[in-house]
């Protein structure tokens, strides 16, 4: 069964040329193809000769999902893709425009899936209600990248992918060894070339994995789902908490701070009478005072989970403001294709759904003539 070529490495690269009787050169030619022209295809690197153009063709996918459906928020500056991959399962991508920076470009945000489904089973998120299916690998991780990169190198605008952040589908952390390979292709000069300063991992807060990404050469960003300041509360709303508790959590949190020398963030999603009262932002100040870090306040999208609601404004702005107060960094992160259901797993939830329900009217329609 062929493998994708963004799967290789480019000593790995380098070996499968000269297999096939090239020269070591063709390897860095491939790669500047597949990442930095955007090539659509084996046929379009014209660099490299025919004959090892259709030896690639002939063992290796150019890339390894296919667009099954899009959504567009109404303000056109969020897009929700829905891939399926080579073994027919399915993870999603978010893409958010921002307006232009300095230079005039549009800036644009990729939030990449790690994992078909999740194994953390956080109740109130749609991805963890799915359940674990499997591990992305490291080509099905970067294609998410390279596909919108070819889509946005068709336009006329000039906008570019200038952040990635791991926040969509999976939580990275378990799926380390694949993420970081395309972290480290996709900042590599022969690679995509994206500094790594622009990557942003999230995670649930697997201790271990934290404490491995700290001594980490390439220095990128760090998220930590946090969205309570009590073990008891956080045992509820992320049941990974139980066997990585506060207590384990923190500590390790600061030790990636002094190693690093980077700010943390916290993501705190707010949720109508269980986390957004007074009271649990001062116990979150208290919890996390002292450490260099930022809180994302995020408003709880619906994700068809009866239990769990978006507090009003005047709640998250309270909320906001006595972190303020406590001298707590923080920031109320806008939400983002709210109309299209962009948050994780929703799209893919929706898409199950429609296929179930072919299958059942199929079914019953059987039944029928018989």
């Amino acid at each position: 069964m062929p493998t994708a070529i963004t799967e290789l490495s480019l000593s790995e690269l380098e070996e499968l040329v000269c297999s096939y009787g090239e020269a070591k050169f063709r390897a860095r030619q491939l790669a500047r193809g597949i990442y930095l022209s955007q090539a659509l295809g084996f046929a379009e690197l014209a660099d490299l000769p025919k004959s090892l153009r259709e030896k690639l063709s002939r063992n290796f996918w150019f890339e390894s999902l296919d667009l099954v459906t899009k959504s567009v928020s109404s303000d056109r500056l969020t897009e929700k893709l829905l891939f399926q991959l080579k073994d027919g399962h399915t993870i999603e991508t978010v893409v958010m425009y921002y307006p232009a920076s300095a230079t005039g470009r549009r800036r644009c945000t990729l939030c990449l899936s790690t994992q078909v489904g999740c194994a953390i089973g956080c109740p109130f998120c749609a991805t963890g209600r799915q359940g674990f299916e499997r591990n992305l690998n490291s080509s099905e991780i970067i294609d998410q990248v390279l596909f919108n990169a070819r889509r946005l190198a068709g336009q006329t605008d000039g906008t570019k992918i200038t952040n990635i952040v791991f926040m969509g589908m999976g939580e990275p952390l378990a799926n380390y060894q694949a993420v970081w390979q395309a972290i480290e292709r996709l900042n590599a000069s022969w690679g995509f070339a994206l500094g790594s300063r622009h990557f942003t991992i999230s995670t649930i807060g697997l201790v271990p994995r934290i404490k491995q990404l700290s001594k980490e050469k390439l220095q990128v960003g760090l998220a930590i789902s946090l969205h309570a300041s009590d073990n008891a509360l956080r045992d509820q709303l992320v049941p990974i908490n139980k066997t990585y508790p506060l207590e384990k959590l923190l500590p390790v949190c600061q030790e990636y701070v002094n190693l690093t020398g980077r700010r943390i963030s916290f993501e705190y999603i707010l949720f109508e009478g269980i986390n957004d009262s007074l009271v649990q932002a001062r116990s979150l100040a208290h919890l996390i005072a002292g450490l260099n870090c930022h809180v994302n306040l995020i408003v709880a999208n619906k994700t068809g989970c009866s239990e769990y609601h978006s507090p009003s404004q005047d709640s998250v702005l309270a909320f906001e403001q006595e972190l303020k107060r406590l001298r707590i960094i923080c920031t109320i992160r806008q939400g983002r294709g709210l109309d299209i259901d962009a948050g994780c797993g929703q799209l893919r939830s929706r898409q199950d759904a429609k296929i179930k329900q072919k299958t059942e009217n199929l079914k019953l329609k059987n039944v029928a003539n018989k």
